[in-house]
């Protein structure tokens, strides 16, 4: 279900608080303790995996996977991690807004103990997606199942927040298709994927954009403040920035955040037409029929027609119209012509309009966007 989120008193002081599109160097921990409390709309983490990978691994052709061997990603033993996810889910926590959201991802290395952790915090777990790659690397020992999937845990600050979800934006974006909780996405390859001078990856998990492009979309706003605990090269502040949010990298690394900060300086913001979501029908102001009679929008005595001119009804001057000798609203005499038991009368009844032939939906819509321009 689609919910709007409500802007918190403070948050203007707060922003105005906030390293707004900056890349911290340092802990992510310290630096989040530094932020200011509730100040933040949205958390994407991508946090170490401790994938635990004992020795070089290598293709049937002897030549070595270029994986994951960094010291940020080793943990002495699963307690270390734990108790490092739970302090850093826990200083995320404090800087989230009440209605804010949070975001991680993670393999079947450390996953579902980052989703432990997130239900003894308190987290309200809204959705796990599976990222299935579409170019996953292969299983070279043969010994396993291909990994070709990642999960996201989507979660809300707690069962009651007006958290925010863009529900017709995704249905948009996934040819008016609900969106699932299965997105085919490919890895992050050619021209995206960041080298160094050598040729070598910059990073060794940087995620794509079309990824973040797609969860930003969903569950932020034009103007929300991302917060990336693990910012590495930058792929959320990139997504960010193109759309329109504002965002705030922390990373660790020095090599991995001066790649991040070459990267967004050569990124231009989408126009500001470009990036509004499309927002539910339910969001929109409520417009009775009667008042686009009194406004003589649609004038009393006006005939409306069924799309197909098979029915019609006559408009009365207290916003309710006749058919058949039964009088009642617009959507109670569109279903009785038609023997239904319900009926969208804004989208059934068509009126003439010089040569023109439209929904009276039209002219409801002209009215929604007068009292938006007046706001």
């Amino acid at each position: 279900m689609a919910a709007t989120k409500t802007r918190q008193k403070g948050g203007a002081r707060s922003a105005k608080m906030l390293p707004l599109d900056e890349i911290i160097v340092g802990d992510c921990i310290a630096a989040m303790e530094r932020l200011p409390a509730k100040s933040v709309d949205l958390v994407f983490a991508d946090p170490p995996y401790n994938l635990q990978l004992r020795g070089e691994l290598r293709r049937p052709n002897e030549s070595v996977v270029n994986g994951v061997v960094d010291a940020w990603d080793q943990y002495g033993s699963f307690a270390a991690y734990d108790d490092f996810t739970e302090r850093w889910l826990t200083a995320a926590r404090r800087v989230l807004k009440d209605d804010g959201a949070l975001w991680v991802i993670g393999s079947y290395h450390n996953i579902f103990r980052v989703g432990k952790a997130l239900q003894d915090l308190d987290y309200w777990v809204l959705n796990d997606i599976v990222w299935r790659k579409t170019n996953p690397m292969p299983n070279f020992r043969g010994k396993r199942f291909t990994n070709a999937h990642e999960t996201l845990i989507w979660c809300a600050k707690s069962s009651d927040a007006k958290y925010t979800f863009n529900y017709e934006a995704m249905k948009a974006l996934n040819e008016d298709l609900q969106m699932r909780s299965d997105w085919v996405l490919p890895i992050c390859t050619g021209k995206e994927r960041l080298k160094d001078e050598n040729g070598v990856k910059a990073h060794p998990t940087q995620k794509p954009e079309a990824l973040l492009h797609r969860l930003l979309l969903a569950t932020t706003n034009p103007g929300d403040v991302v917060l990336d605990p693990f910012f590495g090269v930058g792929s959320t502040g990139a997504a960010a920035k193109r759309l329109g949010r504002r965002y705030i990298g922390i990373e660790r690394e020095e090599t991995y955040a001066g790649f991040a900060r070459q990267r967004l300086a050569e990124i231009s913001p989408y126009e500001e037409s470009a990036i509004s979501v499309t927002r539910p029908k339910r969001a929109e102001p409520r417009v009775p029929f009667g008042t686009l009679v009194e406004r003589r929008l649609v004038k009393p005595g006006a005939t409306l027609y069924s799309p197909n001119r098979r029915h019609s009804a006559i408009v009365r001057a207290d916003g309710t119209v006749e058919a058949d000798t039964a009088a009642g609203s617009i959507h109670k005499i569109g279903a009785l012509v038609q023997g239904a038991e319900a009926c969208n009368g804004w989208t059934f009844w068509h009126m003439e309009q010089g040569k023109d032939f439209a929904p009276i939906d039209v002219l409801r819509q002209q009215i929604r966007e007068e009292m938006a321009t007046a706001a």
